[in-house]
């Protein structure tokens, strides 16, 4: 009980508190930057302002958000399901990863949200059109971060493996994929943030549903103040999707 005491007190030190100090400094500077500047509400509102909105709006934004965590999290697994599985195929047979990679890194030399009016053409304005470009976008980060993670273990000690007669699957299960572990929990980390924006960004594109969609039709009835509390819930579910996953790191990969 007192480990765990300790535990929840040194995440709270280490990972929230940070958190909070920087958010408190933002909000800070916000609010003097109004009131120094005289800025106008149509430009950048009080956050007391966009709290208020986001609190009177508050069902129609997590109907909003429930669309748009769908689409993220669906694409989030597909892409980490796609991304890890390729990356053990090119370790298993090297000369499919000689023959996949650089079309993957043409691909992705274009920015991600650069295919989504092919998305919505072939896929339609639904959440299809979403979770494949989510998938996309996921799949890339994770591809990399996986197939560094399980070249990392030195030859010497696959050697050692084989020499016990370790075949390549138990070597990839004993041997590449623990080592892999931290490489893949940090590619999650970033990808889960990336899942939500491009996910939102897709929406403003077009859709029927989502934050994006939210904020798109907001900016066109020039309600800003509705555009900022998209952008608030956007954050924070952000946020603490990016907060669980931290945590997620911490119990995986406790060694580091």
């Amino acid at each position: 009980m007192v480990a765990a005491g300790l535990n929840i007190g040194a995440v709270l030190r280490e990972r929230v508190l940070p958190v909070v100090l920087g958010l408190a400094v933002i909000g800070g500077i916000w609010e003097t930057a109004i009131w120094a500047f005289d800025v106008k509400p149509y430009v950048l509102p009080s956050l007391t302002a966009i709290f208020g909105a986001t609190i009177d709006d508050l069902p129609m934004m997590l109907t909003a958000l429930q669309a748009t965590l769908y689409e993220a999290g669906l694409g989030y697994a597909l892409g980490t399901a796609i991304g890890v599985g390729l990356a053990m195929l090119m370790v298993f047979l090297p000369p499919i990863e000689r023959a996949v990679m650089p079309v993957v890194v043409a691909i992705n030399s274009v920015p991600v949200v650069a295919y989504t009016p092919l998305a919505l053409i072939w896929l339609g304005i639904g959440p299809a059109s979403k979770i494949a470009m989510v998938t996309l976008a996921v799949g890339f980060v994770i591809l990399v971060n996986t197939l560094h993670g399980l070249k990392r273990p030195e030859e010497a000690s696959i050697n050692l493996m084989r020499s016990f007669g370790a075949g390549p699957l138990t070597i990839m299960m004993k041997l590449r994929v623990p080592a892999a572990l931290p490489s893949v929990v940090n590619g999650l980390r970033v990808a889960v943030v990336r899942a939500v924006l491009i996910a939102i960004v897709s929406e403003m594109l077009g859709a029927y549903a989502g934050i994006g969609w939210v904020i798109f039709q907001a900016t066109q009835q020039v309600d800003f103040l509705l555009v900022w509390a998209g952008v608030l819930t956007a954050s924070v579910a952000s946020m603490i999707l990016y907060l669980l996953l931290v945590w997620v790191d911490r119990k995986l990969v406790w060694w580091q």
